[in-house]
């Protein structure tokens, strides 16, 4: 869930000898903790249903409230510990799964979860599972820790926690970074179900060779190994995590416990009067490496494409653009059009570049930066027209994707071009180049006046460099003139300028 940074550093042997606490008889609470855990996974669920496919098919989706199933959950509390003991054996995982009342109590959240969530659920590990078994695999990781993107983003590769944690395996910025998932602007590799699934394989690999047991290594993918380095520790040394679980912090208690949860609901769905019914995801996806940029909307026209289903394909990409001019990206595309994909490539690129610039982004080098703190009921296209900008740029400058929202107090960054110039300024500057280049080269002497104002070679022009926090009504007072003369001799529309524009005065 919330990851704190994963500090993989080998444990001193001192922090070992330590005893905090006196180590105490292990009580296993009777799931208490249970509603405040489960909350984030409902809210997890619910932005999953809000999704493309989930939105596409939602008519042809059941609903599981169903009496069957409302009945099965009545009757959950006369179910006898032997049953679960016994089906959680027969799993023949190498991840121990413990039972005891934690867990009991998740799995009964879990049942009530699921009820109306299954479809969502099961279509989706049909999607992604196979993709993680794989990938776990190679790395010698077991292939039930699948399950463990039941408990961190319900599969949903949008998700976002508080902490920043992102995708499907919920990594922080820190952590992404160490295990070479880029996240700039542009492109939050987090998110990319391949990427961040070789990330989190390897990840879980180095934590379970740091620690020899799997349970706690899930516990390290919480809270980082500095937080069972401590439980341990105050443990007395102990090395299980029933063994450390007091002095865990909260949400990791809870950690395991729900993915052993998790694991049950998903192979057991059926024994609780859970029916499924199923969602038409493209199961066959095939990947294109493309070498220049491409704009999605683009891209999805002329492949065919909707275009909300290859952004939901290719989620690591925070804008409609490919960024591949800077380097190859992979594409996903379902497979039955990744062909004409390619009979089109060459047209593909070619009207992306045009729509690209037609909506280039400012360069910095170019622009001055101004940042703008949002007010209540501002909007993104307030904003933009308040500076003259685009949406899509405002929104890329500062990192934004298509479905984010504005927040009272942030701090938008906003690029400002240089105001277009009236052929009687451009004459002046002209002008003015020749006379600078003409002292420079002839009689070079110490220029003794002001940066902010200047007088012309030519008409006696003034001109003023705008300092920060100025505006236009203090400028004019300063050299006696309105404000409206100083819009119409710059061809100004509005009154907003920024610091280091030139304007003329006189």
């Amino acid at each position: 869930m919330n990851h704190i940074l994963h500090r993989l550093l080998p444990m001193p042997l001192f922090v070992l000898l330590l005893s905090v606490c006196p180590v105490h008889a292990q009580v296993v609470p009777d799931g208490a903790d249970t509603a405040y855990l489960m909350t984030v996974d409902e809210a997890n669920y619910d932005s999953l249903l809000n999704t493309f496919y989930m939105q596409q098919f939602k008519r042809n989706a059941s609903r599981h409230q169903n009496r069957r199933a409302s009945q099965a959950y009545a009757e959950f509390d006369d179910i006898p510990d032997s049953v679960f003991v016994q089906r959680l054996q027969a799993l023949h995982t190498v991840v121990p799964m413990t039972y005891n009342a934690e867990v009991r109590a998740f799995i009964r959240a879990y049942v009530r979860i699921m009820s109306h969530r299954l479809d969502a659920m099961l279509s989706l590990s049909e999607y992604y599972f196979p993709m993680f078994e794989e990938t776990l695999d190679r790395y010698g990781v077991p292939q039930e820790l699948k399950y463990l993107t039941i408990v961190e983003s319900a599969l949903n590769p949008q998700a976002t926690s508080r902490a920043g944690a992102a995708g499907l395996w919920q990594f922080i910025y820190s952590t992404g970074k160490l295990y070479d998932l880029e996240i700039d602007s542009r492109v939050d590799e987090r998110r990319d179900p391949f990427k961040s699934t070789d990330a989190a394989a390897r990840l879980l690999k180095r934590l379970h060779e740091l620690y020899g047991d799997w349970q706690l290594a899930m516990a390290a993918y919480n809270c980082g190994s500095g937080g069972v380095n401590k439980a341990i520790a105050r443990s007395g040394g102990k090395h299980t995590f029933w063994e450390i679980y007091p002095y865990l912090p909260r949400e990791t208690r809870g950690y395991v416990p729900k993915y052993i949860a998790a694991t049950y609901i998903m192979n057991y769905y059926h024994e609780h009067g859970l029916t499924a019914g199923h969602y038409d995801l493209p199961l066959h996806v095939d990947t294109v490496h493309v070498h220049e940029d491409i704009h999605i909307g683009v891209a999805a026209s002329i492949a065919d494409i909707p275009v909300e289903q290859l952004r939901q394909l290719n989620p690591q990409f925070r804008t409609d653009i490919v960024p591949a001019s800077t380097r190859p990206y992979a594409l996903s595309l379902p497979a039955t059009k990744t062909t004409r994909f390619i009979h089109c490539e060459d047209s593909i690129y070619k009207l992306s570049h045009d729509t690209i610039s037609r909506h280039a982004v400012i360069a910095p080098s170019k622009a001055a930066v101004v940042y703008h703190k949002v007010r209540r009921g501002e909007t993104y296209n307030s904003i933009a027209n308040h500076y003259g900008v685009s949406v899509a740029n405002l929104r890329r400058w500062n990192g934004k994707g298509r479905k984010s929202t504005l927040k009272v107090g942030s701090r938008l960054k906003i690029y400002l071009p240089e105001p277009k110039k009236t052929k009687t300024q451009q004459n002046n500057d002209a002008v003015d180049s020749t006379a600078k280049a003409d002292t420079t080269h002839t009689n070079p002497q110490p220029d003794n006046t002001k940066a902010t104002t200047r007088k012309e070679t030519k008409g006696n022009a003034v001109y003023h460099t705008v300092k920060k926090n100025e505006s236009l009504t203090i400028i004019a007072k300063k050299y006696g003139v309105t404000v409206n003369s100083i819009k119409e001799k710059n061809n100004l529309k509005k009154e907003v300028i920024h610091p280091g524009q030139r304007l003329r005065i006189k």
